[in-house]
C-alpha cells in the first residue's frame, strides 16, 4: 500500500459527477441506541471480531497498513468515500466535490460536522489533516498517497480547495483512502503523532479503549452525521498471537467473526463445522503476493534471469501445495475484476517451462545453475509465507536450471532492507488503496524504482502512467494498462504469483459479513449484526 502520483493531463472542467449532489444530513445513525432493531428485525448487540493482524498507528499520519486502516476508515470521515459494493468515489463529509480546472480540486463540506467529542468539523480541520500528514512524513505512514498535493485551503468554515502540483484523475481516489482521514485539529498535534489510545474522529465509531496486540473496543459515535446505518450497537477487535488461537475462539464462540488471517488448513476445517454454529464467508479480494526483482542484485540485472525465473514458476502448484486451493494464480499486477485487468505473464510465458527456461539462459550465456536467494518475512503475510517461498524454491532447484536459498526476517527490518537493496528477490504483499488498476500499477513504475526501490526505470512506463492518469476514457485507461502490463511481462520487474479471496469465519447469525466483501478491502464495522 504505497503510491506516487506521476504526470497526467486532465481536460478542464473534468469532475466526477458522483461526487456531485446534496449530501447533507439531519440526522446521523449514531442516534440509533441498543435498543434499535439490527438488520435482521432484533435487537442491536455488540459484535466481536477476532484478527492477527497488528495495528501500527491509529493516528492516519503514521499509518500505511490493513490492520491500521481498518481501524480509521471506522472511527474517522473522509470528504469522500467508496460504498460498499461500488468502486466510485462518492461524498462523505463533503457534500460535493468537484475540480474546477485541472489542478484545483474544491470540496464542499455537510454543515454542521462533529467530532465524536463534540467538536465542531471545519475546512480548517481538513487543512490541518493534509499539512500534518505530508509535514508529519512518518516513514510508517502514507504522505506518499498526497505526493501530488501542492497545497490546501480553508475558503471558509465549509469549502476546501485542494491545489494539485500536476493534473491527476485518480485524486478523488486518494482521498478515500486512510491518507484523506479528517482529524481534529485541535488535539493532534502538527509535528508529530497522536498516541493511539486518544485519537478521535468524526467516522460511525469512537475509539473508547485500546491496548496494543491485544484489544480495541468502539462505542456508537453520537455525533455521527454520516449516511451509514449501523447493524451494531458496538464493535471489538481482539488481537490474537497465532491463527491456531484465532480458530478455537471462533470455534468456542468467544469471538463473532475470525478474519485476517485464518491458516489454509485451518478454513477447511471451519468449512465442516457447521454442526458447531461455524461457517466461511467468502468474497472476491483484490490482495496481490508476488515476487520483486532487484535490478542491481547480480544475477538479478540480467533479464533472461529474471524471463528465466518466470518461465520456470508453476502457479497452480503454489496455490494447491502453499495455500490448499484458497488463493488463485496471478498473471498481471492487476488482479482480475478490476478494469483494464489481463494476463500477461501467461500470454508471454505460458505454462512453466523448463527447455524454455534453459533456452532463455542459452541465449544470453548464463551459466547454469545460477544461484539465487529468496527472502520472505515470517509473521507479516501469514503462516503460508513460508510455504510459498519453500514451494518456488522446490521449483527452481528442479529445474536444475537454478540453485535457490530461502532466507527470513521480520518486518521492520525487512522493510529496510529491501528498501536499500539488499535482497536479490523478495516477496511482497498488496492490498489496495483504491479500487483502480492505477493503483496497481503506478506504485510499483513510478520512474524511480517503485516504493520497493528495485531500481527498475523504464521512461516509456512513466510515459503510460502518465497518459492513463490523466484520462477519464475507459477505452483509453484499459488500453494504457494493456501496453503497461505487456512491457512488465517483458521486462520481469516483478512477477505476480496469486489473488486472494477475502475469507472469514463467522458464528451462525452473523449478517452483513459478505456485504463489506468488495475490492475496496475495506473491512465497514457498520454493517455487521446479529439476526
Amino acid at each position: 500500500m504505497a503510491r506516487k502520483a506521476l504526470a497526467g493531463a486532465v481536460v478542464l472542467g473534468l469532475a466526477l459527477t458522483a461526487c456531485g449532489g446534496s449530501s447533507s444530513k439531519d440526522e446521523g445513525s449514531g442516534s440509533t441506541g441498543g435498543s434499535s432493531s439490527g438488520s435482521g428485525g432484533g435487537k442491536k448487540t455488540a459484535i466481536i471480531l477476532g484478527t492477527t493482524d497488528t495495528v501500527t498507528s491509529l493516528d492516519p499520519a503514521g499509518a500505511y497498513d490493513l490492520p491500521s486502516w481498518t481501524v480509521i476508515y471506522n472511527v474517522y470521515q473522509n470528504l469522500l468515500k467508496i460504498k460498499e459494493g461500488t468502486s466510485t468515489p462518492v461524498p462523505d463529509a463533503a457534500s460535493k466535490c468537484d475540480f474546477t480546472d485541472p489542478t484545483t480540486y474544491t470540496c464542499t463540506l455537510n454543515a454542521g460536522l462533529k467530532f465524536s467529542d463534540g467538536t465542531p468539523l471545519t475546512a480548517k480541520d481538513v487543512k490541518a489533516s493534509f499539512d500534518r500528514m505530508v509535514k508529519i512524513n512518518d516513514p510508517a505512514g502514507s504522505a506518499s498517497l498526497l505526493a501530488n498535493l501542492k497545497s490546501t485551503d480553508a475558503t471558509d468554515d465549509t469549502t476546501v480547495t485542494m491545489h494539485l502540483d500536476h493534473a491527476d484523475a485518480t485524486f478523488p481516489f486518494v482521498l478515500t483512502t486512510g491518507a484523506g482521514a479528517i482529524v481534529e485539529a485541535a488535539k493532534f498535534p502538527a509535528d508529530k503523532l497522536l498516541p493511539s489510545d486518544q485519537v478521535v474522529g468524526s467516522g460511525p465509531y469512537k475509539l473508547t479503549k485500546y491496548t496494543a496486540q491485544q484489544q480495541a473496543v468502539f462505542a456508537v459515535n453520537d455525533n455521527y452525521m454520516g449516511d451509514d446505518q449501523l447493524a451494531n450497537n458496538a464493535f471489538i477487535i481482539q488481537y490474537f498471537n497465532q491463527a491456531s488461537a484465532l480458530k478455537l475462539a471462533i470455534e468456542k464462540g468467544d469471538v463473532d467473526v475470525a478474519y485476517r488471517s485464518l491458516a489454509p488448513t485451518d478454513i477447511a476445517a471451519l468449512r465442516k463445522e457447521t454442526d458447531k454454529g461455524v461457517q466461511v464467508v467468502e468474497g472476491n479480494g483484490t490482495e496481490i503476493r508476488y515476487l520483486v526483482m532487484q535490478l542491481k542484485q547480480k544475477p538479478l540485472d540480467n533479464k533472461a534471469v529474471r524471463q528465466a525465473i518466470a518461465q520456470v514458476i508453476d502457479r497452480d502448484a503454489i496455490a494447491q501445495n502453499a495455500y490448499d486451493g484458497t488463493v488463485t494464480p496471478l498473471y498481471s499486477m492487476i488482479p482480475q475484476g478490476l478494469a483494464g485487468a489481463g494476463q500477461p505473464f501467461k500470454d508471454k510465458y505460458g505454462a512453466p517451462d523448463k527447455a524454455k527456461a534453459k533456452a532463455l539462459l542459452d541465449a544470453a550465456g548464463v551459466k547454469t545453475p545460477v544461484p539465487v536467494d529468496l527472502w520472505y518475512t515470517p509473521t507479516h503475510y501469514g503462516p503460508n509465507s513460508v510455504d510459498e517461498l519453500t514451494e518456488i524454491k522446490r521449483q527452481l532447484d528442479s529445474s536444475g536450471l537454478f540453485t535457490a536459498t530461502v532466507k527470513s526476517t521480520e518486518w521492520q527490518e525487512y522493510q529496510k532492507a529491501y528498501k536499500a537493496g539488499t535482497y536479490p528477490v523478495f516477496q511482497l504483499g498488496w492490498f489496495p488503496d483504491f479500487p483502480d488498476p492505477d493503483n496497481y500499477s503506478a506504485p510499483f513504475l513510478d520512474g524511480k524504482g517503485g516504493y520497493f526501490q528495485n531500481n527498475y526505470i523504464n521512461p516509456q512506463l512513466t510515459a503510460l502512467t502518465a497518459k492513463e492518469q490523466g484520462s477519464t476514457d475507459a477505452a483509453t485507461r484499459d488500453a494504457t494498462f494493456a501496453q503497461i502490463q505487456k512491457i512488465t511481462a517483458e521486462d520481469v520487474p516483478m512477477i505476480p504469483v496469486w489473488q486472494g479471496k477475502q475469507i472469514a469465519a463467522v458464528r451462525t447469525g452473523v449478517t452483513g459479513v459478505d456485504k463489506t466483501f468488495d475490492p475496496s478491502f475495506t473491512f465497514r464495522f457498520w454493517l455487521v449484526g446479529k439476526s
